[in-house]
């Protein structure tokens, strides 16, 4: 009853309002969490990472690594937070976020909002034990230089994620997405694991692209995947057909 009337009253305000007051309800300890779910049959290994299950909650929901605590103990299999840009940044104008209700789905358009990489890997050191926590890699818009914005995000917070996703295919940052083309993804991967095998605990490091791209484009970045050793591929982000 209570948790009807909590998502009623949420409907009816701001769905970027709305997001942003769960995540402080998580915080206080007001929302329901079902615990754990624990058996040999979930338990799923990614990339040398262990999963006690394999539905895990992306990047997106928690931008800042604000609510690391309460999802621990919501059941996920892991959780991966960002996007995360060296520098903060406020995204795109609002509004940015829209209910599709009959659907019940959402069509999001941030552009890389976060509170920048310092500020998250603060909060990211402080973690305890709980579930696989991986970082979401982002560019800053106006950076002179975005396939080495990466490598910095990295460098920044990979001592406290079990894992980095380099996300080239957000299409709510201008001309992000030339980053899946193989010239500029080869420089940019590189410089990423060459910046992962820095670290003092090796990570896996994943790409996620575009649900958009042709198959020649396609082709050409599993064998991109392949030759700079990258760990896996995540299919996907968000189209551009609606």
């Amino acid at each position: 009853m209570l948790e009807a009337l909590g998502l009623w009253a949420m409907h009816r305000i701001d769905p970027e309002t709305a997001h942003g007051l769960t995540l402080k309800a998580l915080n206080a300890g007001a929302v329901p969490l079902g615990g754990s779910i624990t058996s040999d049959r979930l338990r799923t290994e990614v990339a040398g990472l262990q999963l006690p299950n394999p539905v895990g909650l992306a990047a997106g929901f928690d931008k800042n690594a604000v609510a690391l605590a309460p999802l621990a103990r919501a059941g996920f299999g892991f959780v991966e937070v960002g996007a995360a840009t060296p520098r903060p940044q406020p995204g795109n104008p609002r509004p940015r976020l829209f209910r599709l209700s009959e659907d019940r789905a959402v069509i999001n358009r941030f552009g890389f909002n976060n509170e920048g990489a310092e500020a998250i890997a603060t909060r990211l050191s402080h973690r305890q034990a709980g579930p696989v926590v991986g970082l979401n890699l982002g560019a800053n818009k106006d950076s002179a230089d975005r396939a080495a914005d990466f490598a910095r995000v990295l460098a920044t917070c990979g001592p406290n994620v079990d894992f980095a996703t380099v996300n080239v295919s957000s299409p709510n940052t201008e001309k992000l997405r030339d980053l899946q083309g193989a010239a500029a993804l080869r420089g940019l991967l590189a410089g990423v694991l060459a910046e992962r095998d820095a670290l003092e605990r090796r990570i896996p490091v994943f790409l996620k692209i575009a649900p958009d791209l042709s198959d020649s484009e396609l082709s050409d970045i599993a064998g991109i995947a392949c030759e700079t050793g990258l760990d896996a591929i995540i299919a996907t982000n968000t189209t551009l057909s609606r």
